[in-house]
């Protein structure tokens, strides 16, 4: 059933549930051949993972206690809203002295209000204290 609990038993999920599986697009594992691709029918955008198979993945590697590998796919599920462009300049504005701590905190604020991104927020509020204590921050 949909809200089944994902243990080792159901891994790997391609061939235990793979009716489960679907691709940020709606794709579900099926529409996935060569032949799709060559007809043009899959295009980039549906080679995407889902929030949702993600989670499944996160729920699996509880099952085992891989608590932190949960987590990182779980920070992964959140960042599929966020347009790539976007995510780069994320990813470029959190590289050592390259932000405020009040740029950081509106990247943080952007996540979570725009993108419903908790956790990663969360994240990038932790890096900006972090950043702040060890003088790793960009000075106007």
């Amino acid at each position: 059933s949909q809200g089944t609990v994902m243990t080792s038993a159901q891994y790997p999920l391609s061939e235990k549930v793979p009716e489960r599986i679907k691709s940020a697009s709606g794709k579900s594992l099926a529409d996935f051949n060569y032949q799709a691709v060559i007809d043009g029918t899959l295009n980039t955008e549906d080679f995407r993972i889902s929030p949702e198979t993600l989670e499944m993945q996160a729920q699996v590697a509880e099952s085992v206690g891989r608590t932190a590998f949960a987590r990182n796919l779980r920070r992964a599920a959140e960042l599929i809203a966020i347009p790539d462009a976007r995510l780069l300049e994320i990813y470029n504005a959190l590289r050592p002295y390259r932000s405020t701590k009040q740029e950081l905190l509106d990247i943080a604020d952007e996540l979570d209000n725009k993108y419903s991104a908790a956790v990663n927020a969360a994240w990038v509020r932790e890096a900006a204290d972090v950043y702040e204590q060890r003088d790793r921050l960009r000075k106007d």
